[in-house]
């Protein structure tokens, strides 16, 4: 990977990770664009450049990462099924990664999802408080996210929804479940990568780029983290939705006709 292919990828992190589109597979078709060939430290750069991501929502939300005990407790919860799927189907998810039809094909029908959330579930409840049932079954919905293009957050987000959170309140746990959820995912794959020499030798000599692509995923995220809060308090999930359809539809258009998006 290049500079230029490094930041990119990046930036589609940085502005994918928190919203309902799917980072894992706009990052996918953008690696298909952009020609760069699949390796095992491309696929660890994809998911360790999270690490940006992941603390551009401590540095916003620091407050509430220092607020009690109880708050880590309802994170590991929602978390365990993720963690437990992911360990189980580890080599299934990693295949599917490389599958643009299916990340086209889960960004269209997320997407019609997406157009009716708001009318089957922004129905708050008075209570608000953030209780174990509703983390636990914030965690299995987040489990179908291990499907590329469904989208983590949109996944947790409508799961929340589901228990009765606000549409804020849902996005603002999804952001803090992702911390624990990403932090496991990209450290996993970095021991994965440095206990073999061969990835040790790969990852010591593109330290520079990771560093890169962190640093661009850091500030990028924090700008579409207040995006996204204050857009989807407003006006919901449409607009979301109909981009997902359009983009999915486009790329699965693409690859009916036989073309090879990485000479787009």
């Amino acid at each position: 990977m290049n500079l230029f292919q490094t930041i990119i990828i990046a930036i589609v992190e940085g502005i994918t990770e928190y919203l309902p589109v799917s980072s894992t597979g706009h990052m996918i078709i953008a690696q298909k664009i952009l020609g760069i060939e699949s390796s095992e430290f491309v696929k660890a750069f994809t998911v360790n450049i999270q690490f940006g991501a992941i603390l551009s929502v401590i540095v916003l939300y620091w407050k509430r990462f220092f607020q009690s005990i109880d708050f880590y407790l309802k994170l590991m919860i929602a978390v365990v099924p993720a963690l437990v799927l992911g360990f189980l189907l580890g080599d299934y998810i990693d295949a599917m990664l490389e599958n643009v039809f299916i990340v086209a094909l889960m960004l269209v029908l997320g997407g019609i999802l997406m157009l009716f959330v708001d009318k089957w579930f922004n129905k708050p409840a008075e209570n608000q408080e953030m209780n174990w049932k509703r983390a636990l079954k914030i965690g299995f919905f987040q489990c179908i996210a291990m499907i590329p293009g469904v989208s983590r957050s949109m996944a947790t987000i409508v799961g929340g929804m589901t228990t009765k959170l606000s549409r804020k309140n849902a996005a603002e746990f999804s952001f803090f479940l992702a911390v624990p959820t990403m932090a496991a995912a990209s450290g996993y794959k970095l021991l994965k990568l440095i206990s073999d020499p061969a990835g040790a030798s790969i990852l010591s000599e593109n330290l520079m780029t990771l560093l890169i692509g962190n640093v661009v995923a850091f500030i990028v995220a924090m700008a579409a983290i207040k995006f996204f809060i204050e857009f989807l308090t407003k006006y919901g999930f449409k607009a979301f939705g109909y981009y997902r359809i359009v983009v999915g539809l486009v790329i699965l258009v693409l690859l009916y006709m036989g073309v090879d998006l990485s000479v787009i």
